[in-house]
């Protein structure tokens, strides 16, 4: 499945906003929309920001895909800037699977 370029974006109120710019695929979209997302305190301490990501969050951008390529060839990775939710989600994901076999 081909790359794009996605915006996020959550309105956290009087908090403040959280926005990021990445490229990923619509099938990792599609895995963390409905799931919830954890940042932490990136607001400021004791902000704790946290939620369910849904659809009208995130907006695919319209770029050809020869944009996405030179993106990350030049800032090194897939987050352009911001927050990635669903690099917070797949880490989420990679901490509970060690948690549950070091339960076993």
């Amino acid at each position: 499945m081909s790359k794009g370029l996605y915006q996020f974006h959550w309105d956290c109120g009087r908090m403040g906003e959280v926005n990021g710019l990445f490229i990923t695929t619509q099938e990792q979209v599609d895995k963390v929309v409905g799931n919830d997302v954890h940042f932490g305190e990136i607001l400021g301490k004791h902000s704790d920001v946290y939620g369910t990501v849904e659809a009208n969050e995130i907006k695919k951008l319209d770029v050809s895909s020869g944009v996405c390529d030179v993106l990350e060839k030049a800032v090194g990775r897939a987050t352009i800037s911001g927050y990635n939710p669903i690099d917070t989600y797949n880490e989420w994901l990679e901490d509970n699977k060690e948690e549950e076999e070091d339960d076993e």
